[in-house]
């Protein structure tokens, strides 16, 4: 069963995410959106979607630095354990708050709203339930390991390992098999999210608009009113000379 969960469902998880990816860039490009329900509500939106994405911008940023910098590299560099910790327990405790509370304001606002709710696909329900499960899960793993509830266990020599030893295709599964319980269902709500983007809505965050930076500026003409009252009116058939 380790050996499942923590040295095959992952490369499947990692499979299913570029597989999905590259099939809907390549067959349904009309259906990569975020189905925006903005139109039904905003008040809610423009108050939940920036507390979730500012918020998991820096749980990714957060989870990047943790997961992938040995510790011998921020030993290096004068960063002990003590601070590291004190760093990462801070910045992303309030990270995974904002990011949780910016999700609880949407699924809210989906299932109270009655035109949103109307507008809610099926995949959404799955999205939502994986998004909370791991947030959730990866802030009582985080309180847990603070307050000493999970016996002094130091992901980075763990989860963190596993993890990188995924990229040399020799998944070291068994520091997984050690992990206290809250950090396994997080690891497993997490790699169940990346197999889900491709097939729902979060499939948009490899969709930067980055041609707004190069794009043409769109000019607005002002309508003089003296002028449409002095235009001569036409028929919607007869041609403008």
């Amino acid at each position: 069963m380790d050996l499942l969960l923590w040295g095959v469902l992952p490369y499947v998880s990692i499979a299913l995410l570029v597989a999905g990816t590259l099939w809907r860039a390549r067959f349904d490009q009309f259906g990569w959106t975020t189905h925006s329900s903005q139109v039904h509500e905003s008040r809610l939106l423009r108050i939940g979607s920036p507390l979730f994405h500012f918020g998991m911008l820096f749980v990714v940023v957060g989870h990047v630095v943790g997961l992938l910098i040995p510790m011998g590299w921020t030993d290096a560099v004068g960063l002990d354990d003590h601070a590291y910790h004190l760093l990462a327990v801070s910045t992303g405790a309030v990270a995974g708050v904002a990011a949780a509370a910016g999700v609880g304001i949407l699924v809210y606002r989906r299932f109270t709203v009655p035109a949103v709710r109307r507008a809610t696909l099926r995949g959404d329900h799955v999205m939502y339930a994986c998004l909370l499960g791991a947030m959730l899960l990866g802030l009582t793993a985080t309180v847990l390991n603070s307050t000493g509830q999970t016996g002094g266990y130091n992901y980075r020599e763990g989860v963190s390992v596993w993890f990188r030893s995924l990229f040399a295709l020799r998944p070291d599964y068994h520091l997984m098999a050690g992990a206290p319980l809250a950090f396994r269902l997080h690891v497993l709500f997490g790699f169940a999210l990346f197999a889900l983007v491709p097939y729902s809505r979060l499939v948009h965050m490899f969709s930067a608009p980055l041609k707004y930076l190069v794009r043409p500026y769109v000019v607005y003409r002002r309508r003089d009113p003296e002028q449409l009252a002095n235009r001569p009116q036409r028929r919607g058939w007869e041609r403008v000379s």
